[in-house]
């Protein structure tokens, strides 16, 4: 790690930290796991520790996994679908994008959108016969991925019929789960138990991440011995905490954060551009409550020092002898931005890096006095959304605000008077303040190539001419993600949501194997979306929703600043 930010004072408040780590024997005790070190109250503390050592525990399984990958691979499956939300599906998606498939092995696809044109475009692209079905979830209950299990089994169960379908199917879930009971009933071929002390964006390392990386072919003892190696040197304290390196880290993003600069931006070798997601779920939806937060910025183009305010810090991750934005990283240290670079030896220190992220995370939770393991915002969107279902399945139709303005097939939803489109965003932006305020782009929509590049598009123009951090997701996957900190951080953020009509719907069974259905996707998505906006306006959050109707991407290249 080299961290560039010539400031005598910040490195004084540094050094100053430190010493009270050391003090107060704070390494020590997050290994002895003392949950004081983040709280009174062991709640969700003391049970989610796991994490710290997960390579033991995950190498219990090692004889386990390899054996269930050959069976699959003879028996010829070449496919893989993982069902799952934020931490059951970020670490999968990851190492499916760095390391790619091993000849011979499955190739992994990830479903955690809830738009139908996503399922359906997923199931037409994954023959049951050649496929396997991952069922993921800590809980065994999160709405969408027991939602996508009923909808493929029986998808599947139509192709295959019933005496083949429970062998396409295996769970990774936490002993005593509700999806343990289901995959039990429905025969699934294997269930992985995890260890249940993991919390979900700290699971990378367990089974959730593991077991779909063997069947991609990642050499796991390899990935292990690179987090094990971080391990050894995130032990030391005392008088040789200067060697530790992930506490350093931490304590810098702390100190950081407690100045004013909490826009974490990330950016990394184009090898390694799928890492920034898993790592906006960990610091985001960790250190986002208790009104503070440490915002990380994914994805955003890297652009010229005057284009950014001093709430910035830039993380640079890149392969070894690879140096694409370096330039640009030089001319930002010049210009006098904080910059921390990890250079990877190659694709299997991503195992080190994983480890360093997540021990900086907890020591970034001590620094900002903030509880780093439990999400106590993230269940008000999900009250809300079952709330506007229970109303649909009594009254037949969504409950959903009326609209400030319709123009050119395009709704506008606000608490804003707006006269016509072209001043909805002016209007909304108004007082968006540099360096203080970040903008959001929610996107509840199809998350396919062409709506992802219109939203970093729109996202660009927003980031030039107000010169504030941007971020961008699809929903719901980012309630799983960064949903935590957009409702429980300072109150700092803009939120503009996208919404639109589905074209095609799918039924979600009530129960697998069984066509009875109270409702749809379409349905749960726009939910899911209103659910959302009602949570953040219910934290004084400022919120903007435009329905683009039944053509999203038409509609979308209308949205302007």
């Amino acid at each position: 790690m080299l961290f560039n930010y010539a400031n005598d004072e910040f490195i004084n408040s540094i050094s100053k930290a430190i010493n009270e780590l050391k003090n107060e024997n704070v390494i020590d005790r997050i290994w002895k796991k003392d949950h004081t070190v983040w709280g009174n109250s062991p709640t969700e503390i003391s049970n989610r520790l796991g994490w710290l050592d997960c390579t033991l525990v995950t190498r219990k399984s090692s004889d386990e996994m390899k054996l269930f990958v050959n069976e699959i691979r003879k028996e010829g499956f070449t496919q893989a679908l993982l069902f799952g939300m934020g931490g059951s599906s970020l670490a999968p998606e990851v190492f499916r994008l760095v390391f790619g498939v091993k000849e011979g092995y499955l190739d992994l696809s990830i479903v955690d959108s809830t738009h139908p044109e996503a399922i359906l475009s997923k199931a037409e692209k994954f023959p049951p016969e050649k496929t396997l079905y991952i069922v993921s979830t800590k809980s065994g209950g999160t709405v969408e991925t027991i939602s996508f299990m009923k909808y493929f089994y029986n998808y599947a169960l139509s192709k295959l019929g019933k005496e083949k379908v429970g062998k396409h199917f295996i769970a990774i879930t936490d002993p005593g789960s509700g999806l343990e009971q289901m995959a039990k009933e429905l025969s699934f071929r294997k269930i992985f138990l995890n260890d249940p002390n993991i919390g979900g964006r700290f699971s990378a390392l367990s089974l959730f991440g593991i077991v779909p990386a063997a069947l991609l072919g990642v050499d796991i003892e390899k990935l292990l011995v690179g987090a094990d190696n971080e391990i050894i040197f995130s032990r030391k304290s005392g008088d040789k905490t200067d060697q530790n390196n992930s506490a350093k880290f931490g304590l810098i993003l702390g100190a950081l954060a407690k100045a004013g600069k909490d826009k974490l931006t990330l950016t990394t070798s184009p090898q390694l551009k799928a890492f920034g997601a898993w790592i906006e779920q960990l610091v985001a939806e960790s250190t986002g409550k208790a009104g503070k937060g440490i915002l990380p910025i994914d994805l955003e183009e890297l652009l010229s020092p005057e284009f950014y305010s001093d709430d910035r810090v830039f993380v640079y991750m890149k392969l070894k002898n690879e140096s694409s934005d370096q330039n640009k990283i030089d001319a930002l240290k010049k210009a006098g931005f904080p910059v921390i670079e990890f250079e990877f030896d190659d694709i299997y220190y991503l195992g080190k890096e994983i480890f360093i992220w997540e021990f900086a995370t907890a020591v970034a939770g001590w620094a900002l006095c903030i509880q780093p393991f439990d999400q106590p915002n993230v269940e008000q969107a999900k009250v809300i959304a079952r709330k506007i279902i229970k109303d649909y399945q009594e009254k037949g139709k969504l409950v959903i605000p009326s609209p400030a303005l319709v123009e050119d097939n395009i709704k506008i939803i606000s608490e804003l008077k707006i006269d016509k489109l072209q001043n909805a965003l002016p209007s909304f932006l108004k007082e968006c303040k540099s360096g203080i305020n970040y903008v959001v782009l929610q996107a509840y929509l199809n998350p396919t190539q062409e709506n992802l590049m219109l939203l970093q598009k729109l996202r660009t123009s927003i980031q030039k001419k107000y010169k504030v951090a941007t971020a961008s997701g699809f929903g719901p996957r980012f309630l799983h993600s960064t949903g935590q900190l957009h409702k429980g951080d300072s109150g700092n953020g803009y939120f503009i949501q996208f919404i639109s009509d589905v074209k095609i719907d799918l039924a979600i069974p009530d129960n697998a194997g069984d066509e009875k259905s109270s409702i749809s996707f379409g349905v749960l998505i726009k939910a899911q979306a209103f659910g959302d906006r009602q949570a953040l306006l219910d934290n004084k959050r400022r919120v903007i929703t435009f329905d683009l109707g039944t053509n999203a991407s038409k509609e979308l290249e209308k949205i302007r600043i």
